[in-house]
């Protein structure tokens, strides 16, 4: 299998399956130096893990991680970092019925389609459990992004027709809510459809949107690879996001010119913009504001309704599917949705190192 790598300098391959013995990451290209340690990761990964609210799978697993290579005395040595997770809590017999039968939502036919031959468990490489190895670099990236001022805050905007009020936003209740919505009135209220979801058997999707916050211009390629398009590639690849919109997204389609460009100005002596409608993003280089970009999820494609589909003998059949599901995978992704536009930028801003001779000298030249 091709496609369990992502990245140019900062570079990770995720490994490992839903049912298997562990999953983790190994990372190339992290600078020494950078002080690291476990519970640094630790921290990221509890955000993401399953059975910690009623809205989230009752799996439980505790989902901690051991750095294997890559740190010594506390500090990163510039060799390859791997960590691993061990998986604790499978329960593979809940998956052995779905061995004959293709899943609606799932990739159960296109995994046979393209292999003809896959781990049924859990959904096995096609699992949300992969995305373990992506928080867990993506906690090292945003280590990284920290010491050069950059931050990233990713929260539920949405779930279902429920989204939060901007006026009563609070990054608190991103950490309090169930929801991760960094709104607590608008989460009771998409707790409450999400219980209304669950008692007809059913789920929902919803928005995750990501800020970045003290991301410099210059940063990104004019071409093939743009800021904004290695930023949905990343977010698409994350497996219930189906949409990705840098800034404005899809309303820029219905507005005129005079009404979509951002103006500049200057402040001092830096050059700024009077509205954001791009996103932070001009030209695939970043402009110097913050960058905004928001991720749809599907919803979770595991519901206990009865749904046709056929077997692998090709016959109409109609199921009922068991086993521990998310009645909604969004508030576990907000923090993959993170992590993956923390690598992608770190990776870029490395690449971007090596695209003005001033930047070789500031190194190189005592």
């Amino acid at each position: 299998m091709s496609g369990s790598s992502y990245g140019k300098l900062f570079k990770i391959t995720t490994w490992g399956e839903s049912h298997g013995k562990a999953l983790g990451v190994v990372i190339d290209g992290c600078p020494a130096g950078l002080p690291l340690s476990e519970e640094d990761i630790q921290i990221f990964l509890d955000r993401r893990k399953p059975g910690k609210t009623k809205i989230s799978t009752p799996r439980k697993e505790d989902d901690k991680v051991e750095i294997l290579s890559g740190v010594f005395d506390g500090k990163t040595t510039g060799t390859p970092i791997s960590l691993i997770v061990h998986n604790t809590s499978q329960r593979s017999s809940d998956y052995s019925e779905i061995a004959s039968y293709y899943r609606p939502g799932h990739a159960d036919y296109t995994f046979d389609a393209k292999y003809g031959f896959r781990d049924y468990r859990g959904g096995g490489r096609s699992s949300a459990r992969e995305t373990i190895g992506r928080v867990a670099a993506g906690a090292i990236a945003s280590k990284i992004l920290n010491t050069l001022g950059i931050s990233l805050m990713a929260y539920t905007k949405s779930i279902g027709p429920i989204e939060i009020d901007e006026k009563t936003f609070s990054p608190q209740a991103i950490l309090d809510t169930p929801t991760c919505m960094p709104d607590y009135e608008a989460s009771k209220r998409a707790e409450e459809y999400l219980a209304e979801c669950m008692k007809d058997f059913d789920s929902a999707g919803g928005v995750i949107e990501c800020k970045i916050e003290g991301c410099p211009a210059g940063i990104g390629e004019p071409v093939f690879d743009k800021l904004d398009s290695d930023i949905a590639k990343a977010i698409m690849s994350i497996g219930a996001v189906k949409a990705v919109e840098i800034g404005d997204g899809i309303q820029v389609s219905t507005r005129r010119g005079s009404e979509n460009n951002d103006s500049f100005t200057m402040q001092g002596d830096k050059v700024c913009k009077t509205t954001n409608h791009a996103g932070g993003i001009l030209g695939g280089i970043s402009d110097g504001s913050t960058i905004v970009f928001r991720a749809h999820i599907k919803p979770t494609p595991s519901i206990f309704k009865k749904q046709q589909t056929v077997n692998k003998q090709g016959e109409n059949i109609e199921i009922e599917i068991k086993g521990r599901h998310d009645p909604v995978v969004v508030p576990r992704a907000v923090v993959v949705v993170e992590a993956m536009a923390a690598i992608t930028l770190l990776d870029a801003m490395l690449v971007n190192m090596g695209s003005k001779i001033e930047n070789l000298q500031k190194v190189y030249v005592l």
